[in-house]
């Protein structure tokens, strides 16, 4: 005969005996379920497995450069010019009794004077003619007459007036040309252009100019809320996470993971922020955001891309890339940050030419220790005049990130430049040497916003408000700045 009413789920029995009916279960829902008649103890692991390792992605900015406070809305430098006097993509128009005109890009301003011995070379052939300046229209997109040292030659093709062969086809435009010098006569007087008294030859005085980059901080936030009910609960699985808090309190670790990834975000915002293309006065819920320029951007608009960097070409394309260098800044020391396949790209190139390159690298970059470098995770090579310190960086392999299609990234590394830069600053007004690459974040004697957190509500030990729940709170506000980004090299799959 069963009681009733039944209390809870204790029905009586006849024998003494394990009945579900006899004892409170953990979870009814599921068939099987592990319930109080279950006798026997599990073994349990309370620890967690950490099967992902270190799952922090962050560091590559500590690395390889800086952090400043700064106090305004926008970050300004300058950077400085070329030396010397060279035009690329130029007009050529037909030859003219050995004569020919040469037109500069409409936007490009002409600094060349009369008299001045210029050099114009075929963009496709290499083909080559030394010419001295007769005529120059200064300003936007100016002429040049020029007339070739090798008499009657000039640098198309024209009946009866070139000696030797032309240059370019008529209407060519890509032709380089650039000064190396200049040739006047004895007892020449010269006059600046604009003021040319008879018998003196005019010369135009070139100023240099600057040019001038900028960016913008963002506000990066996050946060974690957890109730003041659920903080006096405890589990029996024990709390581990990469900064090293433990307990079987379980919002410790999310606390703690909620801090971690907002750590990472401080970097990955900053590698891949861009410009808000967005028109305007129109913006997602009425907020128009500008945005910052990360380092794949700054890159992408004002460094070098290479595009498809494979083992079998390896050493051909790298020495283009050093060529290329070669034109730039030429920065001795360089690291490379690169996705697992480039790197071992790397390793097969290396391994083709030399058989081994574990020696004959200065590792001037970690106070001449070779053991330093690679605890770092660095393996050094030179080739040419350069220094290259290779690792992989975790942030292109993460599947949770840029890692996450095997065999496909559209990043596959980025080659940073060692060392300082000096350059303007237009808040200091003075020059100063900082890192190619470093962060400048949102900091006064009133506010240091590089990275703040706070609690707030009436739990977890915040006492400022009667929501009855703990808010850990994160912000930080920076941008990026890399300076002379003519000497990165990103390394893109497509």
């Amino acid at each position: 005969m069963a009681l009733s009413p039944q209390f809870g789920s204790l029905i009586p029995s006849q024998a003494q005996q394990l009945l579900p009916s006899n004892y409170l279960q953990f979870n009814t829902a599921a068939a099987g379920a592990n319930d109080f008649a279950q006798q026997y103890l599990p073994e349990i692991y309370e620890q967690e497995v950490e099967r992902y390792g270190n799952r922090t992605l962050s560091g590559f900015l500590k690395m390889v450069g800086a952090e400043m406070p700064m106090t305004s809305d926008q970050v300004i430098w300058s950077e400085q010019n070329r030396l010397h006097v060279s035009y690329a993509s130029v007009g050529i128009a037909a030859n003219v009794g050995g004569a020919n005109v040469i037109t500069v890009q409409a936007n490009v301003t002409n600094v060349i004077s009369v008299n001045d011995t210029v050099v114009l070379m075929n963009g496709n052939t290499g083909a080559e003619r030394k010419c001295i300046v007769t005529v120059s229209a200064p300003g936007a997109g100016g002429t040049i007459t020029v007339v070739p040292f090798i008499a009657g030659a000039g640098l198309v093709a024209a009946a009866g007036t070139s000696l030797v062969p032309a240059i370019v086809a008529a209407g060519a435009s890509n032709v380089k040309m650039f000064v190396y010098g200049s040739a006047y006569a004895k007892g020449t007087n010269l006059s600046p252009a604009g003021t040319v008294a008879a018998g003196t030859a005019a010369r135009n005085s070139i100023t240099p100019q600057l040019t001038q980059y900028s960016n913008s901080p963002i506000i990066i936030r996050d946060q974690y809320t957890i109730s003041g009910s659920d903080m006096a609960q405890i589990g029996w699985v024990e709390v581990a996470t990469e900064d090293g808090a433990s307990g079987f309190l379980w919002y410790l670790k999310a606390e703690s993971e909620t801090r971690l990834r907002f750590e990472d975000y401080l970097e990955m915002a900053l590698v891949e922020g861009e410009y808000n293309q967005i028109a305007a006065g129109v913006g997602v819920g009425n907020l128009v955001l500008p945005g910052t320029e990360g380092l794949f951007a700054a890159i992408t608009s004002r460094g070098n891309v290479e595009v498809g960097f494979t083992a079998a070409a390896g050493l051909t394309e790298f020495d283009a890339i050093l060529k290329n260098l070669d034109t730039q800044g030429a920065i001795e020391e360089n690291m490379l940050f690169l996705q697992r396949q480039t790197s071992l790209d790397f390793d097969d190139m290396l391994a083709s030419i030399s058989g081994g390159f574990a020696g004959g690298t200065a590792f001037g970059l970690f106070e001449n220790s070779e053991e330093m470098a690679l605890n770092l995770g660095f393996s050094g090579f030179r080739r040419g005049s350069y220094d290259f310190y290779k690792t992989d960086w975790k942030y292109l392999n993460d599947a949770s990130t840029r890692g996450g299609i095997v065999g496909i990234n559209s990043v596959e590394g980025v080659l940073v430049p060692a060392g300082t830069s000096t350059v303007y600053d237009q808040i200091l007004g003075t020059n100063i040497r900082r890192p190619f690459l470093h962060v400048r974040y949102r900091a006064s004697q009133a506010d240091d916003r590089r990275m703040k957190s706070w609690l707030t509500g009436s739990a977890g030990g915040a006492m400022n408000s009667t929501l009855d729940a703990m808010e850990v709170n994160f912000l930080s506000e920076r941008c990026l700045v890399t300076q002379a980004a003519n000497n990165f090299v990103l390394f893109k799959g497509i």
